[in-house]
């Protein structure tokens, strides 16, 4: 399919979130998303494979938090998120890797996550408002087990990683429930 066909702008609406695209000529979009108190954007370039729309965002995906300090101290493991909203410090995820085994926990309101476990392989952590390809906070061969975060700029931007549109016949694009849209049914329609 040639690029032309996506060329323009295409919207997707349900209940009270809103989402959309703008393709250009010179290869770029720009997209917008709002749902609720949580607006995100993203700019970048796509290009189009059979009936694949790819996109690369500016965003560089798993690295919405920034780790300020790391130390060994006492037992288990604590996370420190701030930000100068505190607001946003409530509703981070933690996915902790064990072998095979995996827990989750959420920061309380003070931002903070205390994990009573002797070990963990690896640490990942993700907002749960502005969902993205997950941060790595401790990876096998850390042995810190106490880390202070700060959150990034980044945070409202969307990545795209692992995410492609599907042209359909009608010319809408659809894609797969995925991290940020978890919905089914993501269908983006053509303006007009």
């Amino acid at each position: 399919m040639e690029k032309q066909i996506i060329l323009g702008e295409y919207y997707f609406r349900q209940t009270e979130m809103v989402a959309g695209f703008k393709f250009s000529e010179d290869g770029k979009f720009q997209f917008f998303f709002s749902y609720g108190a949580v607006d995100r954007n993203a700019t970048g370039t796509f290009s189009v494979e059979g009936n694949l729309v790819k996109l690369k965002s500016g965003k560089e995906p798993g690295k919405d938090f920034t780790v300020n300090k790391e130390f060994r101290q006492g037992d288990g493991y604590h996370l420190v998120f701030t930000d100068t909203n505190s607001m946003l410090v409530q509703n981070i995820r933690c996915f902790v890797l064990m072998g095979d085994n995996r827990e989750e926990a959420v920061t309380d309101s003070e931002g903070c996550i205390q994990l009573d476990i002797a070990h963990c392989d690896s640490i990942y952590v993700q907002h749960l408002l502005f969902p993205d390809i997950v941060t790595l906070v401790k990876s096998p061969d850390n042995k810190n087990n106490h880390f202070e975060l700060s959150l990034n700029p980044s945070l409202e931007q969307v990545s795209f990683k692992g995410i492609d549109f599907t042209i359909e016949e009608d010319g809408s694009l659809t894609c797969l429930p995925n991290y940020f849209m978890p919905m089914p049914g993501i269908r983006f329609l053509a303006a007009g």
